[in-house]
Formats: C-alpha cells, sequence, structure tokens
C-alpha cells in the first residue's frame, strides 16, 4: 500500500521509507471451485435451449453421438476434446462414488464413457434405473436403454399414451357402433389392438435418446452414415460436448416419418384386412347382414393412414416429445415426478384428441371416409 502510494507523490519523501511487507500475500488465498462440484451441477435453462436448436448444444439432456466420436461437429477440436476430458472425469467420479467399476456396465455404455461421449449425469440416472428390477430388464433392449438413459420417464409415457389409446379408441368404437358394439366385439378387438401398436411406435420412435450405437464402417454409404449420425427426435436437447446441425435435426423428421409410414400402413394394412375377414365370415353366417356392413378399402386407406402418420403424428409426437416435454416441462418439474407425469397425461390425451380431428380432416380431404360416415369417427394419433 505505501509503495503504491509512493508512486503517486509529487516529490520523493527525504527519507527513505521502510520496507514492507503486505499482509494479504500471506493471509488470504484466492479458493476456486471444486472442479467436481462444478462438473457435477452443470444444468441448462429451458428456455435458452433453443437458441442452440439448429447447430445442437453442449447442454447435458438426453442426446446421442453424431459422429465417430461422438463429438460435436461444430466446435473447435479443442473445445470437443475438453468436453470429452469433463464427460469422462465426471463418470469416473460417479461411480467412484457408487463403488462400481467399469466392469460392471454394460459394454455400450462403458465404451461411451471411455469416448468420452456421456457425462456423470447419464451414468447417474443408469445406477437410478438399475435399482428397479423391470428398469434393469428392459434396459438388456438397446432401443430402450437408449431412451430410458435420455428420460427415466419413457416408460411411463408409453404406459400413459397406450392406456389412453385402449380407452379412448374403445370408447370411440363406442360411440360410432352404439347397439352393434357386441356383436362386432372382434372387429372392435382387431381396431384397438393395431391402434395400439402405433401408438406404441408414436411413442417410441420420436423419444429423445441418449445414443451408444458404434460408428458405422468406413466402407459405409454416404446416406446411411448421415442418417445414422442424426438424432432419434429431431428437437432434442444435445449432450456436453455433442452438437446437431441444421440438416441432421431435419434428417430425423425425415427417417422418423419413414419408419411411420412403414408402421401405419403395415398396421392398417392387417387391421383392415383382419376386419373385412371378419366382416365377411359374418355375411356368410347371417345373410341378413349383408348389407348392413360394408368391406373398408384396404390398399387405399392403409396408405393413406402411413401418410397420415408419417406427417401429421411424426411432426406432433416430435414437437411433443422433444420441445414440450424435455425441454419446457422436464427441467422445471424433474423433481416433481407425479406432477410431470399429470402434466404429460393431460398433454398426451389433448395431443391424441387433436389427432383424431386431423384424422377426419385428411381422410374427408382424401376421399377415403364419407362425411356422413364420420359422425362419430374412431379416435387416431
Amino acid at each position: 500500500m505505501s509503495t503504491a502510494t509512493s508512486l503517486f507523490t509529487p516529490f520523493p519523501p527525504f527519507s527513505p521509507l521502510p520496507k514492507t511487507t503486505s499482509k494479504f500475500s500471506t493471509t488470504f488465498r484466492l479458493r476456486l471451485p471444486s472442479p467436481i462440484t462444478t462438473l457435477r451441477h452443470r444444468k441448462h435453462s429451458p428456455f435458452a435451449a433453443f437458441s442452440t436448436l439448429p447447430g445442437g448444444g453442449n447442454n447435458s439432456g438426453g442426446g446421442g453421438g453424431n459422429n465417430d466420436n461422438g463429438k460435436g461437429k461444430g466446435g473447435s477440436g479443442g473445445g470437443d476434446e475438453n468436453a470429452g476430458d469433463e464427460n469422462r472425469k465426471e463418470a469416473m467420479i460417479v461411480l467412484a462414488e457408487a463403488g462400481r467399476s467399469m466392469e460392471t456396465l454394460p459394454k455400450d455404455l462403458a465404451a461411451a464413457i471411455q469416448a468420452g461421449k456421456v457425462p456423470g449425469s447419464v451414468i447417474d440416472r443408469f445406477l437410478g434405473l438399475e435399482k428397479s428390477d423391470l428398469m434393469r430388464w428392459l434396459m438388456q433392449f438397446d432401443g430402450f436403454k437408449e431412451r430410458l438413459l435420455a428420460d427415466d420417464l419413457f416408460f411411463a409415457k408409453v404406459f400413459i399414451e397406450c392406456g389412453v389409446g385402449i380407452f379412448t379408441k374403445t370408447a370411440a368404437e363406442y360411440e360410432r357402433r352404439r347397439e352393434k358394439f357386441f356383436k362386432e366385439l372382434e372387429i372392435v378387438f382387431a381396431d384397438v389392438v393395431m391402434a395400439i401398436i402405433a401408438d406404441f411406435m408414436l411413442v417410441y420412435l420420436p423419444a429423445p435418446t441418449v445414443s451408444l450405437r458404434p460408428s458405422l464402417a468406413a466402407s459405409a454409404a454416404v446416406i446411411s452414415k448421415f442418417f445414422h449420425s442424426c438424432p432419434d427426435n429431431a428437437f432434442q436437447v444435445a449432450l456436453h460436448g455433442t452438437s446437431y446441425s441444421l440438416l441432421q435435426r431435419l434428417g430425423a423428421v425425415m427417417r422418423n416419418g419413414a419408419k411411420l409410414f412403414a408402421v401405419g400402413t403395415t398396421s392398417s394394412l392387417v387391421g383392415t384386412a383382419a376386419t373385412n375377414a371378419l366382416i365377411n365370415a359374418k355375411k356368410a353366417v347371417d345373410k341378413s347382414s349383408v348389407d348392413e356392413i360394408e368391406n373398408v378399402p384396404i390398399l387405399s386407406t392403409s396408405v393413406a393412414y402411413g401418410v397420415y402418420m408419417a406427417i401429421s403424428s411424426n411432426l406432433r409426437y416430435q414437437v411433443l416429445a422433444g420441445v414440450i416435454e424435455q425441454r419446457m416441462l422436464e427441467p422445471l418439474l424433474h423433481q416433481h415426478k407425479f406432477l410431470l407425469s399429470t402434466i404429460c397425461f393431460a398433454i398426451r390425451t389433448g395431443n391424441t384428441y387433436l389427432g383424431s380431428l386431423l384424422w377426419v380432416d385428411y381422410a374427408r380431404l382424401v376421399g377415403i371416409q364419407k362425411p356422413q360416415e364420420e359422425e362419430n369417427p374412431v379416435l387416431v394419433s
């Protein structure tokens, strides 16, 4: 302090100043926050996440690797390496605290840790899910494991969607058939079963994932490599150190659209074929019902339903899972699972009802249903 004062004195003092040692040099030390706490508590804002949508982001939500190393393409090499080191360090800290070793983990998850593709939050979620016998069994299947690691409520959402589907579709069948409901119970059963299969795929395919898939061989086709690098949900939050380009996110919409077209067309083919078979069998037994029930056009209905699922259902469920649930509700209500599940139930029920309204308009537009036949349409997703 005295030395600094002498520098601004206009004239030098008559006597030399005694040498002093600052007390602050030995009594105060700057302490930086521990890297462990910094790494373990990285969070993202549900609103700031939208600013990284075209190119992904370094948030710690669900996501997946998008190239051979699981590192983002949009950042610098040094930044990618740092993110991978941080992820690896986080994961090892979580394992150490849990008393687990890499050898006790599934091989694909251990490889992802070694490559720095997954942060400690994913490992923490895996260890929590392992405590449930049902979840531990489901995680033996790669598709379920990738989705549960991104969203620990994924199975609950499947149950919600299929449960809502069974109730609404059965109610709609009864509303449409009324006194003929029990006489045509076999037709109702076939319709509901195929609709539930479609509901399951609508939850499964667009769900955000933590990608643990190995990279494709260098000899793989360019198109295959591109779609392999795309996320499962176009709007999902990317893991720390991973980013998705706008083209990759559009690729996710196209890839899921193609899958849902196949699912919708196939399920409708099986459902309408089974329905027509039951109708024809009933006509053969009961001659009086020949003019009462008409066969459903199989090919046109199936293709139309496939197109509907590829476009309308695909986009609605992508937004529902990636934007509304993962980016908005999950960060705000993660510590309140019951409230989060309740809100998801309400939103998914509303989405199913919206889907039924859009299907009516679409079916009329393409001409596969006549207006007088649609007074009480079956709810679809």
